[in-house]
């Protein structure tokens, strides 16, 4: 069914949505499995490794006949302290996301993040590298709340903030991202400079694409809205 109607709210993805994280994140993960004896990646396999959490991506990250729990265990607490360290190294807003951030901001429209990054990390970042925007919701990893493609996260979001599923416009670069929104009953809008491609968008259930931030206010009145 065609999605009908203007969004009155945009829950944004973290990483590869509004931050082009992933030189960071390669980073950090190489020099733990280049600590503990094991092979790197180049940086075009993390483009495959993100998007479900942290311990994925360690799993992921790991030969394959090195990830039993033991191994895991001791590799996953020394990526959290490396990329701790290295989070805003070189990690910065896509081009184009301060004008959208902007632009929402003046139309009045509430503005939340969901993310798999662990949440004391994300609420860091946020705060380091979007600070000049106002986020009314911003949750990530947490023991209690099961991680993307679950709906949990997004449902609260919209609950909390008393605006409907249907009223929300998801913003993500991966199929997670797309499938978290159609599980949700939001409108999944996949971006392409992100860390995926369009086919993988569109297979998990993207209603749109965009190219660049700003195509996103086509789906916006130009007056400001009240929510």
């Amino acid at each position: 069914m065609p999605w009908t109607g203007s969004p009155r709210a945009v829950l944004f993805d973290f990483d590869g949505t509004l931050v082009n994280s992933v030189g960071d994140i390669a980073d950090a993960m190489n020099a733990v499995l280049k600590a503990h004896g094991f092979p790197v990646h180049p940086l075009e396999a993390y483009r495959f490794f993100v998007g479900e959490g942290l311990e994925t991506l360690v799993r992921r990250a790991l030969p394959e006949d090195r990830r039993a729990t033991a191994t895991l265990e001791a590799v996953l607490p020394a990526m959290r302290a490396e990329y701790a360290d290295r989070a805003t190294r070189h990690t910065r807003p896509y081009d184009g996301i301060p004008e959208l951030l902007d632009a929402l901001t003046d139309r009045g429209i509430p503005l939340a993040i969901c993310s798999n990054k662990p949440q004391e990390p994300l609420e860091a970042m946020v705060t380091a590298l979007l600070d000049r925007w106002c986020f009314l919701a911003v949750v990530g990893a947490r023991p209690d709340l099961p991680r993307k493609p679950d709906p949990t996260g997004a449902l609260g979001i919209a609950t909390a903030l008393t605006i409907p599923p249907a009223d929300w416009l998801y913003l993500g670069d991966t199929d997670t991202d797309m499938a978290t929104a159609s599980a949700a009953g939001m409108r999944a809008v996949g971006v392409l400079w992100g860390l995926r491609d369009a086919e993988e968008l569109h297979q998990a259930g993207a209603a749109r694409l965009v190219v660049h931030p700003r195509d996103v206010l086509t789906e916006f009145p130009r007056h400001k809205r009240e929510h």
